[in-house]
């Protein structure tokens, strides 16, 4: 198993008690969809296969679980923040109508009033709301992606249409 034949779904971020058992963290969305007998945690830079005994997921995107052989925390605290796989055949099939503000990583943003502004680089959900960061030449230009600032997307072209507020690119280009 290698980087290419798997995608990325998280890592384990702790130990819990005494006999073995780790908390995962996921990065991934929409990990209460996958399917969990197996996972691969790299090591070395190399991917290695645990299987899971036991796993109980919890909604603030954790989980506890177990995995064979794996009966002591000395040998559990060797995984800890080791980044966890999955094979490619296990990636969820999503609603092509089942759109998120995180779809838009590599759109180019057209403001308009200052045309191109640069490519999508990252998307943040804060509490409120979602946040944008673009890279605008080198510098990272961040703003909510609400509805009252998007006028519209061509996700045929990857272009996100935007009118920003007046004053807030100038902050970015002084």
């Amino acid at each position: 198993m290698t980087n290419e034949d798997s995608f990325y779904i998280g890592y384990v971020s702790k130990t819990r008690g005494l006999k073995g058992e780790v908390q995962l963290f996921f990065e991934f969305e929409d990990y209460k969809d996958l399917e969990f007998d197996i996972i691969f945690l790299e090591v070395n830079k190399k991917l290695v296969p645990y299987f899971i005994d036991q796993i109980k997921l919890h909604p603030n995107s954790t989980a506890y679980a177990t995995f064979e052989d794996i009966d002591h925390i000395d040998k559990a605290q060797v995984l800890v923040r080791k980044k966890m796989y999955l094979p490619n055949d296990k990636m969820p099939e999503r609603d092509p109508d089942d759109f998120r503000y995180t779809d838009l990583i590599g759109y180019l943003v057209v403001d308009e009033e200052h045309g191109e502004l640069g490519e999508i680089i990252d998307v943040q959900e804060m509490p409120q709301q979602f946040i944008a960061t673009v890279d605008m030449d080198g510098k990272e230009l961040m703003f909510p992606l609400s509805d009252d600032l998007i006028l519209g997307i061509d996700a045929e072209e990857e272009v996100l249409e935007v009118d920003l507020p007046e004053g807030l690119v100038d902050l970015y280009k002084a």
